[in-house]
């Protein structure tokens, strides 16, 4: 089993004048130190006009920073939205290249299309199309990878001519395609679409077995996949936060954690907002409830040896990967640094020292499936081409 960290790049007010530059400094020394202490990915969302929840809406510059500080860590888009008015799928095939060229090979494609109302009001998407406009955009990047020239796409939500996309990514044929995944009929959809899943929904070790369950039912039995290649894979997220006292490190991530919940839950289910005066922190401290799995004896938030047994639940049921959230409401730089170090010294080395066994050990035994699954795959709908494509040149003004 492999870890993560995600970045919301989460806010609280009252804000100051460098809170913002603060804020990502500290993020960028905490995946610095991730790197250095072997943890294998970073996630970083991308989100709009959500006040204090996630101040991340360029994570390809984020990531891109990260690219030049760091030496082996996987860099994951946690997700890119693809609805086309969010991100024309052209630009997001350019960038994804280019990331994937200056890390040298290391990006994760995770991919998504919210929910949040501030989101898909903003950018005029309509709710009811949301989904179709995503898996129609990721189709076409998914060629526009591999395709030389791209042979045009004429969908329902975005038209292209030929071009040919460039740069291509290091990554053959592309790299490891995501989605996000909060309900359990995504997990289907990921499944069927020979996609790894990026689980949000906060899921006990029981419960993620049965996700783990559907998810490779679904693979062996129904996949066509919508890539070039599948990327079999299961990512749960979970607070985080590591110390030798169980109450200290209750103290040093809950409340954040509970933020992070209430947040999340301002966005996306019961909260009025007011863009530029609405006080998320201000209410959460008025009214601090708490959804379970953020924090809590679901998280991994305590001892060592709490998060070792927690995450040996995890691995036991087929998680692939247990991705961390330490960076939430005010938890602290330094108490999130602690944190990764104590995990890196007293914890991960028994999960490594039998990850590269287990992960041999599955790719023989879905290797089957897999190769059945892109026999399924359907060639691609292109336009019709009566003639090759000529471009005329403009004239320069």
């Amino acid at each position: 089993m492999r870890f993560g960290l995600l970045y919301e790049h989460q806010l609280p007010r009252p804000w100051g004048p460098d809170t913002e530059h603060r804020l990502f400094k500290e993020a960028l020394a905490q995946v610095e130190l991730a790197d250095r202490l072997g943890i294998d990915h970073m996630w970083e969302v991308e989100h709009h006009f959500l006040e204090e929840y996630a101040h991340s809406s360029a994570p390809e510059i984020f990531l891109a920073a990260c690219s030049q500080r760091t030496k082996r860590i996987r860099l994951g888009h946690g997700i890119v939205l693809l609805p086309p008015s969010y991100n024309h799928p052209a630009r997001v095939a350019e960038r994804i290249a280019t990331l994937d060229l200056v890390s040298n090979g290391r990006v994760e494609f995770g991919t998504g299309e919210s929910s949040a109302e501030a989101e898909l009001g903003g950018f005029l998407i309509p709710r009811a199309d949301k989904r179709d406009m995503w898996q129609e955009s990721l189709g076409a990047i998914a060629r526009m990878f591999v395709e030389d020239p791209f042979l045009g796409h004429e969908g329902k939500y975005f038209k292209m001519p030929v071009r040919n996309v460039v740069p291509k990514p290091v990554q053959k044929p592309h790299p490891p395609l995501w989605v996000a995944c909060s309900r359990r009929e995504t997990i289907h959809l990921a499944a069927k679409l020979g996609i790894g899943a990026l689980t949000f929904a906060f899921v006990t070790p029981e419960e993620a077995r049965q996700w783990v369950t559907d998810y490779y039912t679904t693979l062996e039995n129904e996949c066509e996949p919508i890539g070039y290649a599948i990327n079999p894979n299961i990512a749960i997220v979970t607070g985080f936060m590591c110390d030798p006292d169980q109450q200290r490190a209750r103290a040093m991530g809950e409340d954040g954690l509970k933020f992070f919940s209430y947040a999340l839950g301002h966005h996306y289910v019961f909260g009025r907002h007011e863009p530029g005066k609405t006080n998320i922190w201000q209410n959460y401290q008025g009214n601090p409830i708490n959804i379970p799995g953020a924090g809590g004896d679901n998280a991994c938030v305590g001892t060592p040896d709490f998060i070792r047994k927690r995450l040996q639940q995890y691995e036991e049921v087929g998680v692939d990967q247990v991705v961390f959230i330490s960076q939430a409401g005010n938890n602290q730089h330094e108490d999130i640094c602690a944190s990764l170090s104590l995990f890196a010294q007293k914890v991960l080395p028994e999960f490594k020292s039998r990850e590269e066994k287990l992960a041999r050990e599955k790719a023989e035994r879905i290797a089957p499936m897999l190769e059945k699954a892109m026999k399924r795959k359907r060639p691609p709908r292109v336009p019709p081409q009566t003639e090759p494509t000529v471009i005329q040149a403009g004239m320069l003004p």
